[in-house]
């Protein structure tokens, strides 16, 4: 089974570039981060609070999940715009510190891979939790103004210094929480990402995983 790990913090490029990995390299993708927002939409949408532990554990449990490229669906819904909106978005860490969730999730994303024969995942703990043996781990970063800049662009209905903001909070909640906290994976290769464009990430990554091959 062939798994690319791409780890990072928000608005590091890990979807666009591992979404361009995965297509240059013929292999299935699959972004984590998503599964986490969707559990956190599917507990909003019940009008619950997602930092009720044993409710979002349940959530996570049940929730009926397809995760495509284009399209994430949630109990039978097309939820792909809502997770990525601002009320997600500030309930998604509350869901992702919770240690069952994590749990339930993760197993979800190795049953994923095996079903597919691996692939590109990206996240915040593949390369240190979901597969700690990935052929290759990348972990993808870049200076918080770029990393704002770039959210900025995609998120519309939110300025720039609110961006930078929440990122930050992010970035404070992710690496501080007790559960597979983000950090970086002991033999992940760290690429800086701050003036680069998506193809010369890609070209970067496609030239360590032909590397890892003729080590092997």
């Amino acid at each position: 089974m062939r798994v690319i790990a791409i780890d990072g913090p928000a608005g590091s490029g890990k979807s666009t570039v591992a979404r361009a990995v995965a297509k240059r390299m013929a292999l299935r993708y699959l972004d984590t981060g998503a599964m986490y927002r969707a559990v956190a939409f599917a507990v909003l949408r019940n009008g619950e609070d997602p930092a009720d532990h044993d409710y979002a554990a349940r959530t996570a449990r049940d929730i009926e999940l397809d995760v495509g490229i284009d399209k994430v669906m949630v109990n039978g819904v097309d939820a792909t715009i809502e997770i990525r909106g601002p009320e997600v978005t500030r309930a998604v860490s509350a869901v992702a510190a919770n240690a069952d969730v994590r749990r339930e999730l993760v197993s979800r994303q190795r049953e994923w891979a095996e079903r597919n024969g691996g692939g590109v995942l990206e996240g915040r703990d593949i390369g240190t939790v979901v597969f700690p043996d990935a052929e290759l781990k990348v972990y993808l970063t870049a200076d918080p103004e770029e990393r704002a800049r770039r959210r900025a662009k995609e998120v519309t209905d939110l300025d720039y210094e609110t961006v930078a903001a929440d990122i930050a909070r992010r970035d404070a909640l992710d690496s501080g929480r007790k559960a597979d906290p983000l950090v970086e994976a002991a033999d992940a290769v760290i690429v800086d990402t701050t003036g680069m464009s998506i193809d010369q990430v890609v070209d970067e990554i496609e030239g360590l995983l032909l590397s890892v091959e003729e080590q092997a």
